[in-house]
């Protein structure tokens, strides 16, 4: 199961967050934080508390990119995200590569429509650490953020016009930060939901960031859409540890 919990993360769990983003290359980068915040910790959770009891669905463009530092390479996918509260969530990866990730509950797939091939995994055990990555600012109250990481919140910006508080996750579980370091979230001040996020990869200088675009929250989002309906002539795989 670890081996297989490791295949997931690597070749689609960093593709979904959001868990999702601020992109080198593909949005614009971080500017340095003011030196003193006005915001502190405290207020910025209370403030994602009352927009987390408000969260019910939200639908966003998803700019996905990935820096690969050995070789100073960024690769970069569009596409679009669906997320609703009761743990269903839709990404469809337009650009390059077309591919739908899809996730019910328990259950994650992976449509690669080139190949004609889904990948079916089961969360099970390994759920909660899922849901730290996929669920992170969306809908997340301050509480469950502050089990799983220290917070500090590094200062304020101005990203797509939006008002937004700059605070990083340092990840407390040892089998969370022996992959991923730190995580960055760019918030809006209005919704106070992510509008960006950075994943740091531990013990390289690789990251990966998510950069949500056209936000809507609240819309109805018809039960079909979280239904692993696909081609009758795929190949449906369940990957193995």
């Amino acid at each position: 199961m670890q081996r297989n919990l490791l295949k997931l993360d690597r070749r689609t769990l960093f593709l979904i967050l959001p868990l999702l983003a601020a992109l080198p290359g593909g949005s614009l980068p971080a500017r340095a934080a003011q030196d003193q915040p006005r915001w502190t910790v405290d207020a910025v959770l209370k403030q994602m508390d009352r927009a987390a009891g408000e969260f019910r669905t939200l639908t966003a463009d998803l700019e996905h990119s990935k820096y690969t530092d050995v070789v100073k390479d960024t690769s970069l996918e569009t596409g679009h995200i669906l997320v609703r509260k009761d743990d269903k969530m839709r990404i469809e990866i337009l650009q390059p590569d077309p591919r739908t990730i899809l996730r019910n509950g328990d259950s994650l797939f992976v449509y690669t429509p080139k190949i004609k091939r889904v990948e079916e995994y089961d969360l099970g055990k390994n759920r909660s650490l899922v849901d730290q990555y996929v669920r992170l600012g969306f809908g997340t109250r301050g509480e469950d953020l502050k089990k799983g990481y220290l917070l500090t919140v590094l200062g304020e910006e101005t990203l797509d016009n939006r008002k937004i508080v700059l605070i990083e996750l340092t990840p407390k579980s040892d089998k969370v930060r022996a992959q991923i370091s730190k995580i960055q979230m760019w918030i809006d001040q209005a919704s106070w939901i992510p509008v960006q996020q950075k994943f740091f990869e531990t013990g390289s200088g690789d990251f990966f960031i998510f950069h949500y675009k056209n936000i809507a929250l609240n819309l109805k989002i018809h039960e079909s859409r979280f239904k692993p309906n696909w081609p009758k002539d795929v190949t449906l795989i369940k990957p193995r540890g």
